[in-house]
């Protein structure tokens, strides 16, 4: 499911300091971001693990029913007020992982990256800032995030939230940035960014 009715256009971004390949823009996002708020360069908020089935589109309707399979079978945002904070039950910590994971959400020869890939980027900047993940070569946005508990956007235009592939307890790890930078762990079934690295 395209949320603006296209697939994210894939045109490839190397950062020289890491050495690594990413598509130049957020999945779900119509071009590379001009400004760190640039409406049109934040993209999607997924929820870990869920393939690209339309709960990832900003505008998506919300269900309390969660999903006891890897397929939810529509397109809702799932609130999860309770814990394990999980839009999967029971949660599976198999998901997202690699280029042929299960519900992969990003375009054929790319994945979600790992923790220790995202923190490369994050230490490259030249300042560990919004402002600086922005002045990088992969120009990252403040996309902000979908609170899990009613599907509220929150942080947009302040924050950037990315996740990554690697799972920490009930939880997964992310980026996040603003004022500073950091890698944190986030509840599952909040809504955040993919930005896709080439295997």
């Amino acid at each position: 499911v395209h949320c603006n009715g296209t697939p994210t256009a894939v045109v490839d971004v190397i950062n020289p300091i890491t050495g690594k390949t990413w598509m130049d823009r957020n999945l779900g996002a119509s071009h590379v971001a001009t400004t760190s708020t640039d409406t049109a360069a934040y993209g999607d908020l997924y929820q870990w693990g869920r393939a690209a089935d339309g709960h990832q589109c900003r505008n998506a309707a919300t269900t309390t029913t969660f999903s006891s399979s890897d397929q939810v079978g529509h397109g809702n945002f799932i609130i999860a007020p309770s814990p394990p904070y999980d839009w999967r039950s029971p949660q599976n910590t198999n998901l997202w992982q690699g280029v042929n994971g299960m519900n992969n959400p990003c375009p054929s020869g790319y994945r979600v990256p790992t923790e220790t890939e995202l923190n490369a980027e994050r230490v490259s900047w030249s300042s560990n800032t919004s402002t600086g993940a922005f002045a990088s070569p992969l120009q990252i946005p403040v996309a902000g995030f979908r609170d899990r508990s009613n599907g509220s956007l929150s942080n947009v235009g302040s924050v950037g939230y990315y996740w990554s592939s690697t799972v920490y307890s009930t939880g997964s790890r992310n980026l996040n940035f603003s004022s500073s930078s950091t890698m944190y762990s986030s509840i599952r079934a909040n809504g955040l960014s993919v930005r896709c690295i080439k295997d």
